[in-house]
């Protein structure tokens, strides 16, 4: 199982693995439409328009492989504002599909939602026994953004790097050139490049690094201390929950 924030995240972070593995199913967090119109306001004409682009985007771009798709529809850069329906949402799907691991976005401060899949994930992993891995998109933790490496160097017998062949690139390519409304950001990223790792004991009390996170940067109206107090209130209230449920 896939857990990624936005439509064009599987394709650019593990286009090639996917190709590699048996029965994925992808689950994209958010619809991948902003509240906010300045995201998509000029070539679209409302949110819904811009959110229907973007599941026909991940449709095409996913008719490229194998793979089931699973939709949680909250708007683009909210996820952190709705992590109790995120997580039943998980559980439901974890116990429909028996994973054998979880794939996820690394925590590194790059966008607020896949913060906030790393945190769900992290969650879920430890509620049903199920290994995560995780897998890096981009962070500002140097002051610039770095784009497909870990926020740490780790040479850990852990670390996996893929060698696509010739073939999976061209998919990956074709899945995703798929994102014509992201065109302009994703060209950026190196089709070639995948690298994976088992998911770090992270303290999600804390922001992923002591710098300005790249949201914080480009002045969104979220910083990483309000994510962090939304994991911490889902932290601490799990085993009140557990004891509600129990009883």
């Amino acid at each position: 199982m896939v857990v990624v924030a936005h439509p064009d995240d599987e394709a650019i972070a593990c286009g090639a693995l996917l190709q590699r593995m048996r029965s994925p199913a992808i689950v994209f967090m958010t619809d991948g439409a902003p509240e906010d119109p300045k995201f998509w306001g000029k070539p679209y004409s409302s949110r819904a328009y811009y959110m229907d682009v973007r599941r026909s985007e991940a449709q095409n771009a996913l008719s490229q492989i194998r793979a089931a798709s699973e939709p949680f529809d909250v708007p683009d850069q909210s996820l952190y504002r709705n992590l109790d329906s995120a997580i039943q949402h998980l559980n439901q799907l974890i116990q429909r599909y028996r994973p054998e691991i979880m794939l996820t976005h690394a925590y590194e401060g790059g966008h607020p939602d896949h913060d906030a899949c790393s945190f769900l994930s992290s969650v879920i992993g430890k509620q049903f026994g199920v290994p995560v891995w995780e897998m890096p998109l981009y962070n500002r933790a140097a002051g610039e953004m770095v784009r497909q490496q870990f926020l740490t160097r780790d040479d850990s017998p852990g670390r996996a790097v893929l060698t696509a062949t010739v073939d999976e690139i061209q998919h990956k390519k074709k899945m995703i050139s798929a994102y014509q409304s992201q065109a302009d950001f994703i060209k950026d990223f190196e089709p070639e490049v995948e690298q994976f790792r088992p998911q770090p004991q992270y303290d999600f009390a804390q922001p992923p690094h002591k710098g300005v996170l790249n949201y914080e940067a480009w002045n969104w109206p979220m910083s990483g201390s309000d994510l962090c107090e939304a994991f911490k209130k889902i932290r601490d209230e799990g085993p009140q929950r557990k004891r509600e449920e129990a009883a």
